[in-house]
């Protein structure tokens, strides 16, 4: 450095050394957006590449502000076909450092299939930085590849190309891709109706196999693509295939025997032999086409066996069910298992107070088990996933679970389980309709297995009125009118105001020719006993116009008592403007109630009114309100002990302190109740006078 002498008093600035630039880090280095790589990592690409380096000017050399700009010096190189080396380079304008910089090598710039290196290094205008392969730093391979991988090949063992039918729904299939293409390294794949994702081969090139379960049947579709190293992709090649519906059980109990049978007719499998403690000819499950089923009396005696195996190989897939309706639930018991030498190879029942189903020490448990009720029971273990699972009345339950099955099989069993030389768990309650299946029974299937259906069992148009009672729709108990209850007409043809100035104007009735109108004081309308189980699933809906546009007090539209309170009611709430739904969870005055409700003004007897439905289902322990066809998770409620009313069904008023009151004060139309749960596209008819 060179001293500078200056006069008193006059002030220079001091000379300053410049640094050259710091050696560009491989880690700062990018071909095509891919790190820096050489050899077996080197990356390949489908056009020729961006590439793209960090540059740094050491901080120290930052005065003045241009003595901080560095620009990069590209440089690339390969050998052609001929053996000899070319090259190729780029500068970069200067940039602030730090920055990155970047070469876009045009097209046909580099040729294809051939290894390109790359290396890079800054300059600041008046030093340059080491090549950033220099020293412990690395040059920077790439390969152009400009080919598409060739169509991939599709094959698979289960379900052969363009065979019609296929077995079948709830059987694994497994495809398997290949393609000529030798350095394929992915496939991405997709069925109609999923699912869809990528696989990875174990070698470049090789190929793989993608497992598919059919939850359906009909035509079916698996679209692959074969995507190289670079990404490139092939063109699509398509697999059509078609699937049978499930095969049927290979064991099948319906246990509706006649009372004094002393075995169960299979309707495939064995005939199992019934011990003393079975009785024939029980209850059957409504909504159902099982009419009758068979009591087990938890004795030692109470069960039944066809003394051979059901499922033939318990390490492969297979699935169990039953109806069970348990006479207790305080302790575990089983509805099926299979003998495994001295142990159960299975169990699936009841256990630690919810439904259960194991396979040595795995086990799925939950559900609600309630003495008295029914509830559709189905076990599945998987052999493809190694995992078991539960569903309950049509819906999963747990959590799946990895199990290990036995290799040993031995007897069908059902009410008991195998424990050392005698058995244990044994079933109080009642069974019916057990089947084995050799296959997954996938989740459709078990929602129909555990499928109720619903059933009307009153349907009040409220349009006419005959002594005092407006009939219900297919003959029926009809509604009788309290005072303060009318039926009132909407017009007919034979007088139109706009044609006849002396004829009266005519409110049109809210669905149909008629409605029940209520003065909000005494009126209402009651069948003569209960019309509705509500104990089980039911659904009641309704619909409804208020009177008033600010009411003075609560108004229940719906309700049917028990001995001290309703079991249920919709009513009008005007301190918060909602619709209520109150279900007190016993038979009590004052007792805790489950309360849901959905936000609507009041009518003023303006407009077409409502549209209310309550949907109770017993099988999830869940009661829902509807407003117009809609519910929300404001409206849903877990209500587990549904308990049952013995009043009528009250169209107008509820009970409150033990006698009635919450009159209402509107229009009320098109009463329907139903024994089971309706779905939401059922819901959304009611009322509408279809």
């Amino acid at each position: 450095m060179t001293a500078v002498l200056a006069a008193p008093g006059v002030a220079h600035a001091a000379a300053v050394e410049n640094l050259p630039p710091l050696q560009p880090l491989v880690q700062d280095l990018t071909t095509g957006g891919k790190p820096c790589a050489t050899g077996d990592d080197r990356p390949y690409v489908s056009a020729p590449p961006t590439l793209r380096a960090v540059l740094y000017d050491p901080e120290e050399d930052n005065q003045p502000a241009e003595a901080n700009m560095v620009g990069g010096e590209f440089e690339a190189w390969w050998t052609d076909a001929d053996g000899v080396e070319q090259r190729l380079t780029y500068t970069t304008n200067r940039t602030l450092s730090g920055s990155t910089q970047g070469w876009f090598m045009p097209q046909g710039s580099v040729p294809a299939n051939t290894v390109v290196s790359w290396r890079v290094r800054a300059n600041d205008g008046t030093a340059t930085s080491p090549w950033s392969s220099d020293g412990d730093g690395s040059v920077c391979e790439f390969v152009y590849d400009d080919t598409n991988p060739e169509k991939a090949t599709v094959s698979s063992p289960e379900y052969p190309e363009d065979v019609f039918w296929v077995d079948g729904v709830g059987v694994w299939g497994h495809f398997t891709v290949d393609s000529p293409s030798d350095d394929v390294a992915a496939y991405t794949y997709s069925f109609i109706g999923g699912p869809n994702g990528t696989v990875r081969p174990d070698q470049l090139g090789g190929p793989v196999t993608i497992p598919f379960l059919p939850e359906g049947s009909g035509t079916k579709r698996l679209d692959v693509r074969a995507i190289d190293r670079a990404g490139r992709s092939s063109t699509t090649a398509s697999y059509t295939f078609y699937v049978k519906e499930g095969r049927a059980p290979v064991a099948e109990w319906r246990l509706d025997d006649a009372a004094g049978a002393t075995s169960a007719h299979a309707v495939t499998g064995t005939d199992a032999v019934a011990g003393s403690g079975v009785t024939f000819g029980g209850p059957g499950v409504a909504g159902t086409d099982l009419t009758a089923t068979a009591h087990l009396d938890g004795g030692p005696r109470g069960y039944l066996t066809p003394d051979a195996p059901a499922v033939a190989d318990l390490r492969k897939t297979f699935a169990v069910s039953a109806w069970a309706r348990p006479a207790r639930t305080d302790r575990s018991m089983v509805v099926a298992s299979q003998n495994a030498r001295r142990t159960a190879g299975f169990t699936l029942g009841l256990d630690a107070g919810a439904w259960s189903f194991q396979i040595g020490g795995a086990e799925v448990s939950g559900g609600a088990p309630e003495t008295g009720e029914w509830a559709h029971l189905l076990g599945v273990y998987d052999a493809e996933t190694g995992k078991i699972r539960l569903y309950v009345n049509g819906h999963a339950v747990g959590t799946e679970a990895e199990a290990t099955p036995t290799e040993t099989t031995g007897a069908f069993q059902i009410g008991r389980a195998r424990s050392g030389a005698g058995y244990r768990d044994r079933w109080r309650g009642d069974v019916g309709d057990v089947r084995v299946h050799d296959r997954v029974v996938v989740a459709g299937e078990a929602a129909r297995l555990a499928l109720r259906a619903s059933e009307s069992v009153g349907r009040w148009s409220l349009e006419t009125v005959t002594d005092g009672a407006s009939p219900e729709q297919n003959g029926g108990a009809p509604l009788t009118l309290g005072p303060g209850a009318t039926i009132h007409r909407g017009p007919d043809d034979s007088c139109i105001p706009e044609l006849d100035p002396d004829c009266p104007v005519i409110p049109y009735a809210l669905v149909g020719d008629g409605n029940l109108t209520l003065d909000g004081e005494t009126g209402y309308a009651a069948t003569e006993g209960p019309v509705l189980d509500t104990s089980d699933s039911f659904t009641v809906g309704v619909v409804v116009r208020l009177a008033d546009t600010d009411p003075a007090h609560p108004m229940t539209v719906l309700s049917q008592a028990g001995e001290h309170t309703d079991a249920f009611k919709v009513r009008y709430q005007p301190a918060d403007h909602t619709w209520q739904l109150v279900m007190p969870q016993r038979d009590e005055q004052g007792a805790p109630e489950t309360v849901v409700a959905q936000i609507e003004a009041a009518d003023g007897g303006e407009g077409s009114g409502h549209r209310l439905a309550v949907v109770y289902d017993d099988a999830t322990d869940t009661v829902q309100l509807y407003l117009d066809g809609q519910t929300s998770t404001t409206a849903t409620a877990s209500f587990p002990n549904g308990w049952p009313s013995t009043g009528p069904l009250e169209v107008g008023r509820g009970r409150v302190d033990g006698g009635w009151g919450e009159y209402l004060h509107g229009d009320v139309d098109e009463v329907q109740a139903f024994r089971g749960a309706l779905d939401d596209s059922a819901v959304r008819r009611l009322g509408t006078g279809t």
